[in-house]
């Protein structure tokens, strides 16, 4: 495998980026992290991209904030200055992933820890194998949530169990993390499963999905009546698009449509 930190394919409309350095349980070092911005700023303007899978290289997703270099610290300012870097990096690749327009996968056959459990939970869906964990221990370093977890947590598990998740900092199994929402799929077979999931998501209307997940997003600080609006102001930019004309007509012709992606 190839010695960057970070590598980038887009095949069929799909662009996965792949966390490499699993001799450090693919941590969100400087490198890493420096290298999934850099993927996603150039993927991003990319019209053959039509999804974003985040993967981690060999059994692990990301184990989170890069803590051998908090340990390397041997006074408190030092100490100071490397967690307030780490949390500034890590924050804004979270935060990075989580403002993407297109949709966004986490596919897990592994452990997603700390931030690396943030970065999961900030795609728009997780698709996981048995064998995959979950946990926002960050009590297990001593240390308080960052990275977004008390922003991204709570909206998809509730409060109560969020502040469970974080008190205990269990470790989340599959079956688990599926019934509380955390996990969309877990899969069996799973990297035949996962990839006809992400592909469907892929053949989809690629701009009807990119503003139905603005739309989503900005739902969650409006009220009904303002969401709808939203909603009838964002579709009027769709009803431009090749993939509504054609989806229209394969309804009329009673066939599947045939999305491009524009």
């Amino acid at each position: 495998m190839s010695d960057k930190a970070v590598l980038v394919d887009v095949t069929d409309g799909v662009a996965t980026v792949t966390l490499n350095r699993p001799e450090r349980r693919n941590a969100l070092s400087d490198e890493v992290s420096n290298g999934i911005i850099s993927a996603i700023d150039e993927l991003e303007g990319r019209d053959d991209v039509r999804c974003l899978v985040l993967t981690g290289a060999e059994g692990t997703f990301c184990a989170g904030g890069d803590v051998s270099s908090m340990a390397a610290s041997d006074d408190d300012q030092q100490l100071h200055d490397v967690v307030r870097h780490i949390q500034d990096e890590t924050s804004r690749v979270i935060r990075r992933v989580y403002e993407f327009r297109k949709p966004t996968v986490a596919k897990l056959d592994g452990v997603a820890f700390g931030a690396g459990a943030n970065l999961a939970i900030a795609c728009d869906c997780v698709v996981a194998s048995e064998r995959a964990r979950i946990s926002f221990g960050f009590k297990q370093v001593g240390l308080a949530v960052d990275t977004g977890t008390s922003y991204l947590l709570p909206r998809i598990v509730g409060e109560n169990v969020a502040k469970e998740l974080v008190f205990t900092g269990e470790l989340v199994d599959a079956e688990r993390a599926s019934d509380l929402g955390l996990f969309n799929h877990v899969y069996e077979s799973f990297e035949e499963q996962a990839s006809e999931f992400i592909q469907t998501i892929a053949e989809g209307p690629t701009v009807a999905l990119e503003t139905s997940k603005q739309s989503i997003v900005q739902g969650f600080s409006l009220d009904l009546k303002a969401a709808q609006d939203n909603e009838a102001t964002n579709q009027a930019a769709v009803f431009e698009t090749h993939d509504h004309a054609e989806g229209a007509t394969a309804f009329i012709e009673s066939r599947e449509p045939e999305f491009e992606g524009r």
